[in-house]
Order: C-alpha cells, then structure tokens, then sequence
C-alpha cells in the first residue's frame, strides 16, 4: 500500500497544505456567523441581543458535533498509520453513532426547554419580545439540528485522511448557502414571506443540510481510504467506543465549557445596557482570529496523531513547534486589528452610541488576550492529537471557569463595567501557564518514549 503523505511529505509543506483549505472554509463560516449578526442587527431593536443570547446553545451543539468529530478523527487517523484498515472503517461509524445520539439530546431540547432557557435572561433591558424572538431562534436551529451533525462527521473523515480541501468545500457551501438565504428570508426578498430572526434561523439550517447531503456524496466518491458502513454504526465495539470518548468528551467538555462561559457572562452583562450586545459582536468578531487557528489545527490533528501511530517522533515535534509559531502568527494580526480599528469592527452591527461608548475600550482590552491564545489553542488540540483530550479539558476549565467568570463577577460588583473586560487577559495567562506546564509533562511521558 502506497504510504499516505503524511507519513512522508515534508512537515512545513503538508502542515500548510492540510491547513490552509481548513483556514479557509473557517474564515468562510466566521463570515457567514458576523453576516449573519449584521442582518439580524438591521431587522429590529433586540434582534440582535436575542440571537446573542440563543448563542451559547448553538456553541453547545457545535461541541457535541466537534467531540464526536475530533474522537473519530483521531482515531481513524492513527489506525490508518498502523495500517489497521478495518478498525479506521470502525472508529468512522462509531463517530456517526455518537454524532446520532447526541442529536438527540438537542432535539428534545428544542422541543421542551428552548423557551425556559431564553427567559431565564429576563431583566429591564430584556423584555418579552427580544426573548420570544430568541426562543423562535432557538428552536428552529435545536430541533434542525441533525444537519449540522452530519456536516461535521463528513468534515473530520475527509481531516483523517488529509483530503482537506474537501472538508473547506463541504463547510464552505454551507456557509455560502447561510448568507444568501439570511437576507432573502429575515427581511422577505423574491417572493419570500418576511420571517425576521426566525428566518435567519431557518436560512443557518438549510445551509447545513445542504452541507450534510454534499458530504455524504462527496465522502462516498472522494474518500476511498474510510468506508462509512451502516454495520459498523449499529455493531457496538465497547473498547473502541471508550477509546474514542476519552478522546472525544474532553473536546465536547472544553467547548461546552465555552456555553457555560458565554450563558454565565451574558447574564453579568445584562444589568448593564448595551454591554450583551458588545459582548456578542466581539464573539462574533473575534472568531475571524481564533477560527484561522482552528483551521490550523485541523490541519495539525491528524498529521500528529498519524506520525504517532506511525511511531515517528521527529515528524511530531516538528509539526507542534512550526503549528504554534503559526498560532501565534495569526493571533497577533488580530490583535492588532483590534487595537487599531474598533470603532469600524462594532460600526458593522447598526451600533448605538451607548454600544461604541463601551465597545471601542472593551475590544482593545479584550484583544489583549490575543497576544497568548495562539499558543494555547495550538497546544490543547496537540494534547487530543495525542490521546490526552482531558488535558485539553482541564486547560479550558481554568480559563473559562476557575478564573475567568470569577474575576468577571467580582470586577463588575467592584470596579464596575470597564474592568469586566480584563477577565480575558487575565484568565488567558493563567491558561497558557498550564498549558505549557502539561506540554512539558506530556513531552517527557509520551512524546520523547516514542
């Protein structure tokens, strides 16, 4: 059998050429996410508060999605080094299982607790309108949300093989497919009736089950080196399963982690006015920072986890120091970006005086942070690369838990609202200290015993 590339092709070259199609179709849906806002911004008074609060729902499903995803992905990638075909052909259709399943979970959220959710936000400045136009929101994107699921499995088979370009082309679509649909539908063009937030909703999920449905075919024609087969979905193989929930949970947990971050901050936020709003457009802005990143570290999973079944440590350290120099290339870019134009970043969401008055000082101390998340991102996707997801797991509880919301809560009741916003780089320091600290300890157990 021909030696998959990447086991062969020079690092920088196929870490660039893995990561740049990734990059690429993350920009594309960081695009269609802020595009998305400045519709919605534009529609009515609390539009868009209303779908910042819908938020952390929809990053909750993005982690369920990316656990299975990032399981599977590694799995199959390391087994396809030790050239173990018929377990890669496994470990894929336990990821569709797990994909299913937690499909479920939001299914019934959608249908039971999407509303009790949204008003648990009710306050003065949040009144019944902006929280059934959310609850509307949430539902549709909760109980569509299958289409999602599908797109991301398909995504990470062709991650695990090095086929990137296909996974850009699959999410690239979809977010094409997002952005034409959201003004036609939130504001009724060509015959459409007018369905305001709802119909960027609907616009968000018929984009990802165009994405699924171009998946599947692509995955089937374009893949040959993974089968998805249905017996290998239903067939349950208990120690595989664990492998890849060990591998998987801390990916869902760390991002889930990100919901409970975002939930927790909107309700500090909201008793100031406009300052939810600030907080949504910098988490939309911010991902045309860290969505790069990611993209990059698409690109990087499975190269690592690949050389590591493969046995060759060279390739792995290479590949981890060239991803974080990368890292931190790209965060410093946008920490510039920040610290230069804030006023024209929150001037893209219809902003209120009361929203640049807090938004333009907020974004520069926020983008502080930038300086050193490069590097910790990078690090906590080379802890799943390797097996050791919960590392990823507990250097994202630091952060967003254990300092961030603490120091956030404590600033607003002791300084007020223009100290909140520290809670980023401060919560970012600590994260790199750890990250670093668990780098070194996983150098010295796995990396240099290879």
């Amino acid at each position: 059998m021909q030696e998959n590339k990447m086991g062969v092709m020079p690092v920088g070259k196929l870490l660039i050429t893995m990561s740049l199609p990734m990059m690429a179709s993350m920009l594309m849906q960081a695009l269609y996410n802020v595009v998305d806002s400045i519709f919605v911004s534009n529609y009515a008074p609390g539009a868009l508060t209303a779908v910042t609060l819908a938020f952390p729902i929809q990053t909750l499903i993005i982690a369920f999605a990316n656990g299975a995803g990032v399981g599977m992905n590694a799995l199959v990638s390391r087994y396809l080094g030790e050239k173990r075909q018929d377990a890669a052909d496994r470990a894929a259709g336990h990821g569709a299982l797990l994909a299913m399943c937690s499909y479920v979970i939001f299914l019934l959220f959608g249908l039971f607790a999407a509303r009790p959710f949204m008003y648990s936000h009710e306050t003065a400045q949040t009144g019944a309108r902006v929280l059934d136009m959310g609850t509307e929101y949430l539902t549709i994107v909760t109980v569509f949300s299958f289409g999602v699921f599908t797109q991301i499995i398909f995504e990470r088979l062709f991650q695990s093989t090095g086929r990137t370009v296909y996974s850009m082309v699959i999410q690239g679509t979809g977010a094409v497919i997002n952005m034409i649909l959201d003004p036609i539908m939130i504001f009724g063009y060509l015959g459409c009736p007018e369905m305001g937030v709802a119909g960027a909703a609907v616009a968000t999920v018929i984009g990802q089950m165009t994405a699924a449905t171009l998946g599947a075919v692509l995955c089937h024609f374009k893949n040959p080196e993974v089968r998805l087969r249905p017996r290998n979905i239903f067939r349950v193989d208990g120690k595989l399963l664990k492998s890849m929930l060990l591998i998987g949970i801390p990916t869902t947990v760390m991002q889930a982690i990100g919901s409970v971050m975002s939930y927790t901050m909107d309700l500090i936020l909201v008793a100031f006015e406009a300052a939810a709003d600030v907080f949504g457009a910098y988490f939309k802005i911010q991902s045309f920072v860290c969505m790069p990143v990611f993209g990059l570290n698409a690109g990087m999973v499975p190269i690592i986890a690949y050389n590591y079944g493969a046995r060759n440590r060279e390739r792995i350290v290479k590949t981890v120091k060239l991803s974080i120099i990368l890292g931190e290339a790209i965060t410093f870019v946008g920490f510039l970006a920040f610290q230069l134009m804030p006023e024209t970043l929150l001037g893209m969401f219809n902003p209120s005086a009361e929203m640049l008055r807090i938004g333009v000082p907020a974004l520069r101390i926020i983008s502080i942070h930038f300086l050193l998340c490069g590097a910790s991102i990078v690090i906590s996707s080379v802890f799943q690369a390797l097996g050791n997801g919960i590392y990823s797991a507990i250097v994202s509880f630091m952060r967003q838990i254990i300092v961030l919301l603490p120091v956030a809560y404590v600033f607003s009741k002791v300084f007020g609202l223009e100290a909140v916003w520290w809670c980023f780089p401060i919560a970012e320091a600590v994260s790199l200290t750890v990250s670093v600290l668990l780098l070194i300890r996983i150098n010295k157990k796995v990396i240099s015993t290879i």
